[in-house]
């Protein structure tokens, strides 16, 4: 039922700000993002054997964040 009423909202937003994707399903699937945000634990992890393989680059978390919603309003896929 949730589901239902998810797909709703999102396609009235989609037609509100003329996103590219009405289909809330094409987008995300609700098991994935359930399993995602219902964690009890806290998910750590540690970049050293990434770091030993070479990869010294990185990007702050917030920069990441901020570069992915930019992205995603250029294509349209999330309102301005």
């Amino acid at each position: 039922m949730w589901q239902l009423i998810y797909r709703q909202a999102w396609a009235k937003i989609a037609a509100k700000h003329p996103l590219a994707q009405a289909d809330l399903g094409k987008l995300a699937s609700a098991w994935h993002t359930d399993l995602d945000l219902g964690r009890e634990i806290e998910v750590v992890t540690e970049m050293t054997k990434s770091r030993l393989a070479g990869f010294h680059e990185y990007q702050p978390t917030l920069g990441s964040f901020l570069d992915l919603f930019a992205r995603l309003r250029r294509a349209r896929t999330i309102p301005a």
